[in-house]
């Protein structure tokens, strides 16, 4: 089962894509901060990382530049939600290493849509390294 990692401090938003992504079968973790993603990361090694770019303790921003510095974590797409659409936040979230960008608000299968597409992408990409 594919396995997602949601790193979000909102409890309404992380639990609306937590059950959006189980209800289309994915197996999800979730944390509330940067900090807590990193750790979560290492530990359970997700086939996708959806981070919010605000959130306590470390920023997505922060904490996606730490996970790019770890070998087993460069080869997983990062993701960031967020509801700061200007172009500057985006091309620094698309700057730390993040793979896509990912507005707020979202509707739940267009979520499902979007998580599903990157990771047949990503799927595809390494099977041709």
């Amino acid at each position: 089962m594919t396995k997602i990692l949601v790193a979000e401090d909102e409890r309404d938003i992380r639990e609306l894509i937590s059950f959006t992504l189980r209800f289309a079968g994915f197996e999800i973790e979730t944390v509330v901060n940067g900090v807590q993603a990193v750790e979560k990361a290492a530990q359970v090694k997700p086939d996708l990382i959806l981070l919010d770019v605000r959130m306590p303790q470390m920023t997505g921003y922060e904490a996606c530049r730490v996970l790019r510095t770890m070998p087993e974590m460069r080869k997983i797409p990062i993701v960031f939600l967020s509801a700061k659409g200007q172009e500057s936040e985006i091309n620094e979230g698309l700057d730390t290493g993040a793979t896509e960008y990912i507005l707020k608000p979202f509707a739940p299968d267009e979520l499902i849509q979007q998580v599903k597409r990157i990771l047949a992408e990503w799927e595809k990409k390494r099977s041709e390294e």
